[in-house]
Formats: structure tokens, sequence, C-alpha cells
């Protein structure tokens, strides 16, 4: 009889476990299906508001995505074009990943990028004919890292040492860094062959190497590299445990003895690091030069699409295809709509604010996470620890 009970016991708890687990699993297949609605929703609801509005202006929004679509991938050397645009993408995403799982606002990758990119671009000529390209090409890397890291220690020491708000601190050194970079190419770093103020030309075929059979290159491979890199870091690693802990809750964070103004300010560092790599990428992978009060611009689509893979390194990677996509096509479909192209602009700020809503929406749910306490806090309370 005991057997016979304990046996039935051992069964009941057999089926406890599997009906727990099947639980388990159903629940997690629901949450991984509620973080692809909000990485896509917001996406979508800006491309049917924006079709919308091409209707009102009476405009063809079938025949605008289409043109977007044949030019960012299946026209000559389209996909191609895409992939190279990805590269300095996925590295100011990786930055921007590093800081934001600290709950680190780098707001001024722009800055950041435009004075690496200056110093690369001003140093670039005089160096690669001096030096092997390798030789060149890696301490250029290496100058535009430290200048991208370097420009984040005033406002991460000011956030470290007195917690001063670090959203204001980097946007007032990223205007700072655009004047200081559009000085060094008007002065020092001015080409004298040219009136256009810029620097000198790295000639087209000492740029970064290409892959073999394509225009693509290999800037794009150390992009990918680094994106994998980051998320085995933030996810495999003590020290990225460290800075999602310092993210999540610094109490905490201080209270397990963690040194979170070192974190921060390292953390920080980090973030402008991958943005001046980012540059180095740009300025010797495509362009070989910069002209005075260039700007692309990258930094604000990309906090859309950092959030939208919810701070995910390799979720960010189909995301930022997307969106080098229709940064390449979509100029040549608003010429086709003879529209400016500016309203490629407007798309990125729908996604933005649908991306808010959904935010807001996530966090009075009890699917809100840390992201949606992340983007209040920042939005709300200015950024500082609570």
């Amino acid at each position: 009889m005991a057997t016979v009970v304990t046996d039935v016991v051992s069964t009941s708890r057999a089926v406890v476990r599997g009906a727990s687990a099947a639980k388990a699993g159903t629940s997690a297949r629901w949450a991984w299906l509620w973080s692809l609605g909000q990485a896509i929703g917001p996406i979508l609801l800006a491309l049917l508001v924006s079709a919308a509005l091409l209707l009102a202006l009476g405009k063809n929004p079938l025949t605008f995505y289409r043109d977007i679509v044949s030019q960012g991938l299946f026209n000559k050397g389209g996909i191609q074009d895409t992939a190279i645009r990805m590269a300095p993408l996925l590295l100011m995403a990786s930055g921007l990943i590093v800081a934001f799982r600290a709950n680190i606002w780098n707001i001024g990758g722009d800055g950041q990028f435009l004075l690496a990119a200056a110093l690369v671009a001003g140093a670039g000529p005089p160096l690669i004919g001096a030096l092997p390209n390798a030789l060149a090409f890696v301490i250029l890397c290496v100058t535009a890292v430290v200048v991208g890291g370097g420009w984040t220690v005033v406002p991460a020491y000011l956030k470290a040492r007195y917690g001063l708000n670090e959203i204001i601190t980097s946007l007032m050194m990223t205007f700072v860094g655009v004047n200081f970079a559009n000085l060094l190419i008007k002065g020092p770093f001015r080409s004298t062959t040219t009136q256009v103020p810029q620097t000198d030309v790295i000639p087209f075929k000492e740029l970064l190497p290409r892959i073999p059979g394509t225009r693509i290159h290999v800037g794009l491979v150390l992009a990918l590299i680094a994106v994998f890199a980051v998320h085995y870091v933030m996810t495999r690693t003590a020290f990225g445990l460290k800075l999602r802990v310092l993210g999540a809750n610094p109490r905490a964070a201080a209270h397990a003895g963690l040194s979170i103004p070192r974190l921060t300010i390292v953390g920080f560092m980090l973030s402008g690091a991958f943005m001046g790599l980012a540059a180095a990428v740009e300025v010797l992978g495509v362009w070989g030069y910069v002209r005075a009060d260039w700007n692309p611009n990258f930094g604000l689509p990309l906090f859309a699409l950092v959030f939208l893979a919810r701070l995910n390194a390799l979720a960010v990677i189909p995301l930022v295809g997307f969106y080098a996509v229709i940064s390449m096509g979509g100029h040549f479909a608003a010429r086709q709509a003879a529209l400016p192209d500016d309203f490629m602009l407007m798309i990125v700020g729908l996604i933005l604010l649908f991306m808010t809503l959904t935010e807001y929406l996530a966090g009075r749910s009890e699917r809100g996470g840390y992201l949606s306490a992340g983007l209040k806090k920042a939005l709300g309370k200015g950024g500082g620890d609570e």
C-alpha cells in the first residue's frame, strides 16, 4: 500500500512539474511574441500613417515603398550600398547599447563621431602615404577610438562625481565637438587643392580593402564582429552583468559593492569609443575625406532602432538593415514622388512617436520591464539616479 501511495505521489509531482514547464514554455512564447510585436509594431504603424499622408498628397504609397525596396535592395549594387551603410550604424548602435544597458544616456554620439571623423580624415592622407596601409589603418582606427571615448570623459566624470544630468552635458559636448571638427577642417586640416573647405582626399584605391567580388569594405565585417562581441560581453561576462545591474537598479549595484562612478565612466567611454570607430570605418571605407559642415545625423534614428531591438545587440542587426534600406532607397523614392528628402525623416519621427506610445503601454502592463522604467526615468526625471 505504501508503495502504491508513493507511486501516486511521484506521478502527481511529475504531472505538476510537467504542467509548470508547459506553462512556463507557453509564457516564454507569449513573451517572445510580445517583444517582437513591440519591435515591429511601431514600424508598421509609422508606415501606415506615412501611407495615409502619401495618399493625402496625391502619391501612391505602394509605388513609393516599392521604389524604396527596389533601390535599396534589388537595383544594381543596391544591396551592396545598403550593406556599406550598415557598417557605421552597427558600430554606433553597439555603443548606444553599452551605454543604455547601464542607464547611461549618451546623447552626444554625433559629436563624438564627427570629431573622430575630422581627425581621421585630416591625419589619414599623410599617414597612409608614409606607412603601410594596414599599419596606417590600425593607427587611425585606434586614434578614432581614443578621440570618441575621450570626448565622453567630461559628461562621464560630471555624472559619476556630481550626478549631473548626462543628457544635457553630452548634448553640450556634441555642440562643442561638431564646431571643433569644423574648425579643424577649415583650419589646420584644410586641403589646399580645392576651394571647398575639406580635408585632403585619400585615394580610392588606398581605402579599406573590399570583400572579394563586391564593393563592400571590410568595415562591415568589423562592425558585425563588434555587435557579436557586445552581445557576448553583455550576456556572458561579469563586466556585462555589472553594467546591467547598474542600469536596472543603481541602489542594488551600490549595495552589491560595485563601483558606480568607475562603471559609469568606463561604460560612457566604451560607448564613445564605438562612435569613434564608426567614424573611422565611414571615412576610411567610403569617403576618404570630410567636408566642413558634413553631418550624417545617424544618432536620432539609432535611438529608435536600439530601443525597438530591446537593447539586444543581435536583434539590432535586422533593424539596422531595415533602416539602411529605407535610407539608401528613400532618397530615390522621394525624388521619384517629387517629395523632399525630409519625408524619410518624418517616417523616423513617426517610428519614435509610436515607440514611445508602445513603451508607455508596456509600462502599464505586467510585461513592462526595466526598459520602460529607464525611458520614463530619462524623460521624466532627467536620467539621474534615484
